[in-house]
């Protein structure tokens, strides 16, 4: 078994956050956002359609599922780049580091019964390994320039998004914005 065998390698850039049913936190080079999903084929496909761009041959067939995404985006000169994204589905839970200069994205699966509950992992990966996970995810100059007190700063009020995703949303809301693309 090589040393990555946990790891799922997609030449695809992940589906990107549904806009409307996302909340974001900035702080200095970086936003965070939450976001509550559901993922079928349907909504792979709308999504996929919506952001078409030459060669990119999209997301592979997915299962049903549902949880929150926590998405961690660099931000320069007015643009956000996703560079990790922490998917806390009820099913799969999993991560991605996504690879804009390599145009991929690495799944990584988390065990629940060793992890515990995803989200409560997630948010605690943020607190206490973001650096080393932006720098995994080749944003290492986003991890040099991490304000730890700006970041410390907004991570209550994303615990608080999270938790609030997860049990006080509306699946036809989500899912109609997640068709519309």
């Amino acid at each position: 078994m090589s040393a990555d065998s946990h790891i799922t390698r997609y030449n695809a850039m992940p589906i990107p956050p549904v806009e409307s049913n996302t909340e974001y936190f900035d702080a200095g080079p970086l936003r965070i956002g939450v976001e509550y999903r559901l993922l079928n084929d349907a909504i792979a496909a709308a999504q996929t359609l919506a952001r078409a761009r030459g060669d990119d041959p999209g997301p592979p067939t997915v299962p049903d599922d549902r949880g929150v995404s926590i998405h961690v985006f660099a931000l320069r000169g007015g643009q956000a780049s996703e560079h990790l994204r922490f998917d806390c589905f009820d099913e799969d839970p999993h991560y991605h580091y996504v690879s804009h200069a390599l145009r991929s994205n690495e799944m990584l699966r988390m065990d629940p019964v060793a992890d515990g509950d995803p989200v409560a992992w997630a948010l605690e990966r943020l607190r206490t390994r973001l650096p080393q996970m932006l720098e995994r995810a080749g944003a290492g100059n986003v991890a040099a320039e991490l304000d730890a007190r700006a970041l410390e700063a907004i991570l209550p009020r994303v615990t608080e998004a999270a938790y609030r995703a997860r049990y006080h949303h509306d699946d036809g809301a989500v899912l109609q914005a997640a068709l519309a693309g």
